[in-house]
């Protein structure tokens, strides 16, 4: 017997007429904004080898991952994730080209999160890598087309910076094991106040480093929270990554010209791995989870054999689309503006009116019924103004 011949595998969903035009409209306006900032796009496939994410890092874990296997027996996943396959790309097939690259895409990516409920495993990101600068206007480059991404939306939008420096120079003089450092991280990524100052205190006692680890959360806001950072901070290469981190908010400020809501956020911990300076976040209001994010990653590409720096991010289609829907500005479907009908031994001549009437700009159906009735009642219900009928060499309307 048969049971899932008629539904869809957990974490994925149909899309019917209205939801496309928006899943479409939103990719094309993000490609559109790339290209126009002189992005090539690329398209990695589908499948990769499960090598390809089992780096040193680990910055998958392989239980998120869809895998199977080839006709060879080798491992094999579905892309999880767009960025370590460009990684892949730049290292390889792009290796002798000139930096810095430029590089965007539009392309699904499929991860499993069995705990969570109402979870997407197949997400439709789009973004850019700007792979092979590490200069100061690369990162507001990517920032700013960011917030631009954010503005296409056309819904207010928040921005979050932050730098995993600050975190990553913490645990550090903490010296805390790895096992130790994942579990403060992942508190104060979640904001558990109580349970992150349980967790230094017991492990860590009272110092200047646990006392700047348990404000991390709470530093967030605008160019005030720097000033309550310099006071925590025990060491002068935070201060210098501090120092860094507020010019680029003030240039960010800046070039936003006051729109949207731009804050700083030295709790942004996540994948201490993966990213080794600035971190971006973006939100559009009605959603409470990020649609965008990204920042510096400057050790991945190393990890294929080419090091050299980047920087980047990737805005989640699926969650746009779900604050679209949810507001209800769904665009309207293109309608029909005329019918062909030919009558027998006429459909010759009625397809190539139709073909005409499109090249004049309309939006044509050919009428598919054995008789004139029933074509004007489909009309009718389709709301389409115009009926032509062919039963000569000349046009009925």
């Amino acid at each position: 017997m048969k049971y899932y011949d008629l539904i869809t595998p957990e974490g994925t969903k149909d899309l019917l007429f209205g939801e496309c035009i928006v899943r479409r409209k939103i990719e094309n306006d993000l490609l559109d904004l790339f290209k126009s900032r002189g992005y090539s796009e690329i398209i990695t496939p589908g499948l990769e080898f499960f090598d390809v994410f089992s780096l040193n890092s680990r910055y998958f874990p392989q239980e998120n991952m869809y895998k199977l296997t080839d006709n060879k027996g080798r491992l094999m996943v579905m892309r999880p994730d767009s960025t370590m396959p460009i990684a892949r790309v730049a290292a390889t097939r792009l290796r002798d080209a000139a930096l810095p690259l430029k590089l965007c895409y539009d392309q699904p990516v499929y991860r499993t999160e069995p705990a969570l409920k109402g979870r997407s495993d197949e997400i439709v990101q789009a973004g850019i890598e700007l792979i092979g600068s590490e200069q100061k206007i690369a990162d507001l480059e990517v920032i700013s087309t960011a917030v631009d991404s954010l503005r296409s939306c056309g819904m207010e939008f928040s921005l979050e910076i932050g730098h995993i420096g600050i975190f990553k120079a913490l645990a550090e003089k903490l010296q805390a094991t790895e096992r130790e450092t994942e579990s403060i991280r992942k508190l104060i990524e979640n904001k558990n106040f109580p349970a992150l100052n349980d967790l230094l205190d017991s492990s860590f006692g009272v110092n200047s480093i646990t006392a700047a680890l348990k404000k991390l959360p709470a530093l967030f806001g605008g160019e005030e929270v720097f000033e309550k950072a310099e006071q925590l901070m025990p060491d002068d290469k935070i201060l210098v990554i501090l120092e860094e981190l507020k010019q680029i908010y003030l240039d960010t400020v800046e070039l936003c010209g006051g729109e949207g809501t731009i804050t700083v956020d030295l709790g942004l911990v996540n994948k201490t791995d993966y990213y080794t300076g600035i971190i971006i976040k973006g939100y559009l209001q009605g959603h409470g989870d990020e649609v965008l994010s990204g920042g510096r990653y400057d050790k991945l590409l190393s990890e294929f054999g080419y090091d050299v720096p980047a920087i980047g991010f990737a805005v989640n289609v699926n969650a746009i689309c779900k604050v679209i829907e949810k507001n209800g500005i769904l665009p309207a479907e293109p309608r029909v503006d005329v019918i062909v009908y030919g009558l027998e031994g006429f459909e010759v001549q009625a397809l190539k009116t139709a073909q005409d009437l499109r090249e004049q700009g309309f939006v044509v159906e050919t009428a598919l019924f054995d008789d004139l009735e029933s074509v004007r009642e489909y009309a009718k219900e389709k709301k389409i103004a115009k009926v032509v009928v062919i039963d000569s060499e000349e046009e009925i309307i």
